[in-house]
């Protein structure tokens, strides 16, 4: 919670206002009356009652910013909670993130992402909550809060979907009862993917876009199956369907991204070309997470000229260490329905 301004700091400002207006009141009754006798006394004068507002001022100044500073460490804290910075590894992945509000002096917004080393292998969501910056940050923490839990405790990851879904309906329901009124309207679509000890990827996706592959082969997305509503307005289906990705090559990256990046626009209303630019990127330099992250982000603000409209989120995951063997052949991704009992 911020804390309201102290009292002695408002009365600082009332009384260095009340200083100054009896400096500018004393002169002028001076000049209206014109009485010139003692005008050095009354030109001193004034300059003490100028002099010691400006000190109070200024000391009431140095007071707020004092409190402005703090409130500001109370509220990167708390946003640091819900988007934790990631380290740079997880599950011997190479790993780098950057999520940005588009709400001014916000740190976090709508776009959320997690990464978590499991017993059941590295898990990884990134979603966006329909809305933009602090507005939609009360639905990113009920599904980041659930995740979190979920994707250690839930074998596959339909169950984590499951655990999702609920907690959303849950939040739904809060917020309807707070503000009297249904929220038919709150949705977040959502990407869950899952990298096994032996390199198999598989994936859920509810209306997200599909994360990029870049390698070896052609950069492209990682499947084009047909995804699932968003959660929120639709029930889950009673199979829901894991679409299995292949498996995680040797110097293999994920990008994983919301749509603030793809539909990023520049001044003459054209959209960000990001397989072209991962394309770009992957011809420079070794392609390590951190390199791909800042290529993307360094492209994606000169191209919104620095101020994208929307909350933008981008997570890559890299096989760096060469954890898993390659395939044969590249596959075609399959999609598999699981009941749930």
């Amino acid at each position: 919670m911020i804390r309201p301004v102290p009292k002695r700091r408002a009365l600082a400002l009332v009384l260095s206002a009340l200083w100054g207006a009896t400096a500018v009141a004393y002169w002028l009754i001076a000049g209206v009356t014109g009485d010139r006798s003692g005008m050095g006394v009354r030109m001193a004068a004034t300059a003490v009652f100028f002099g010691v507002g400006t000190g109070l001022i200024l000391r009431a100044r140095r007071e707020l910013l004092r409190e402005l500073r703090h409130t500001w460490d109370i509220a990167a804290t708390a946003q640091g909670v819900l988007v934790r910075p990631l380290p740079p590894r997880v599950g011997g992945l190479d790993v780098a993130a950057v999520q940005r509000s588009a709400d001014p002096g916000a740190v976090i917004g709508g776009d959320v992402y997690e990464v978590l080393d499991t017993e059941h292998g590295v898990r990884a969501l990134i979603g966006d909550v329909r809305g933009h910056g602090l507005a939609a940050v009360p639905a990113a923490a009920a599904v980041l809060g659930c995740f979190r839990e979920a994707a250690h405790e839930e074998y596959e990851l339909h169950g984590v979907l499951r655990r999702l879904d609920r907690a959303f309906a849950r939040h739904l329901r809060r917020r309807a009862q707070e503000e009297r009124h249904p929220a038919v309207e709150e949705f977040v679509t959502l990407l869950l993917l899952e990298i096994r000890a032996d390199g198999v990827l598989r994936a859920v996706n509810c209306a997200h876009p599909w994360p990029y592959r870049v390698g070896v082969g052609p950069t492209q997305p990682l499947s084009d199956a047909e995804p699932l509503p968003p959660l929120g307005p639709f029930p889950l289906p009673e199979h829901i369907p894991v679409t299995h990705c292949g498996r995680m090559r040797p110097d293999d990256a994920l990008i994983l991204h919301t749509d603030g990046v793809t539909e990023a626009r520049d001044d003459h209303g054209r959209l960000f070309p990001l397989s072209e630019t991962l394309t770009g990127a992957a011809r420079g330099r070794p392609h390590t997470a951190r390199y791909l992250l800042h290529s993307l982000e360094s492209a994606l603000l000169h191209h919104t000229g620095g101020s994208p409209s929307d909350d933008t989120a981008l997570l890559i995951l890299h096989n760096d260490a060469r954890l898993f063997a390659p395939l044969p052949a590249a596959g075609q991704a399959s999609q598999v329905v699981h009941p749930i009992p």
